[in-house]
């Protein structure tokens, strides 16, 4: 349980720090657009997982001996990325009004990376539909709270909650690699 948690909650930080961005853009607190960029972070962060996860059930005899390899790249890639993304400048930056279809293309960008990640749930021997809800909770709450602090000026947390989820990543992908070399 503790491993979907930790796998949530970094998934959850790209969200945070594009719901922070949001919410320094609308400046006012407006629940109805935190309310909004939340049902619809969360949603597809949970849904992403889905098709990572059917996509390694489907290459599962062909890869099953390679397969902590292909998660241990898989995560650190996707951390690897998280960190660097922290460093540029923010998406949310180039937005100048908050459209639906802006919120729905941010929601599907910020997923991708949970789609790669659910490529891992097999080898992390969790319910896979059980991780999907809980990614998709914690990135609901991550999103309304990011869209709150980002009212109130917080934008000083959003490259260090990318940074965050990027390294708890790794140390995902590290602890699989380790643990398929050392205790298999």
């Amino acid at each position: 349980m503790i491993e979907i948690l930790l796998l949530a909650f970094a998934l959850s930080m790209d969200a945070f720090a594009i719901s922070i961005g949001l919410g320094v853009k609308s400046q006012n607190f407006n629940k109805f657009l935190a309310i909004k960029v939340a049902l619809l972070f969360g949603f597809f962060q949970a849904l992403m997982p889905l098709f990572g996860y059917l996509a390694s059930i489907g290459l599962d005899t062909f890869i099953t001996s390679i397969d902590h390899w292909i998660a241990f790249i898989l995560l650190i890639i996707i951390g690897g990325k998280m960190i660097y993304e922290s460093f540029q400048e923010g998406t949310e930056d180039e937005i100048t009004i908050i459209t639906n279809k802006i919120l729905l293309i941010l929601a599907v960008a910020t997923s991708i990376d949970a789609m790669a990640a659910g490529f891992t749930l097999n080898l992390l021997d969790l319910n896979p539909f059980i991780s999907m809800l809980i990614i998709g909770i914690v990135t609901l709450v991550f999103s309304f709270i990011g869209v709150f602090i980002g009212t109130k000026g917080g934008t000083f947390l959003e490259d260090k909650a990318e940074k965050i989820g990027g390294v708890i990543l790794i140390g995902i992908g590290l602890k699989i690699l380790i643990e398929h070399l050392f205790f298999h």
